[in-house]
């Protein structure tokens, strides 16, 4: 199979799409110095996903023990949000993998 095309056409876009963004072919932009870099950012969005639980079931234990300012619409609006978040979550984590499994399979 000819992938000569193909590599001179990719070649092409690369030199393009870097002429409109200025920088060099086949050169990746440094980050801007203090930027959070992709580890942090996602411990950040598990450490507020693992926050929204516990505040959810804090809300649910107050709800059931009676405490006097705790209502049912709170409780199910925390819990709602904890849920929507944990499956936001989820969905990071399966492109993630999907991600992780294209790279793996590329051919070199």
């Amino acid at each position: 199979m000819d992938t000569s095309a193909i590599d001179n056409l990719l070649g092409q876009l690369r030199a393009t799409a870097a002429s409109v963004s200025g920088t060099a072919a086949g050169k990746v932009p440094a980050p801007a110095p203090g930027a959070p870099d992709f580890a942090t950012v996602l411990k950040n969005s598990l450490d507020g996903v693992s926050a929204s639980q516990v505040d959810a079931m804090q809300r649910a234990r107050d709800f059931e023990l009676g405490v006097p300012d705790s209502s049912l619409n709170e409780v199910m609006i925390s819990m709602q949000k904890a849920n929507l978040s944990f499956q936001q979550m989820v969905q990071v984590r399966n492109r993630l993998v999907s991600a992780y499994h294209d790279i793996m399979n590329m051919q070199v």
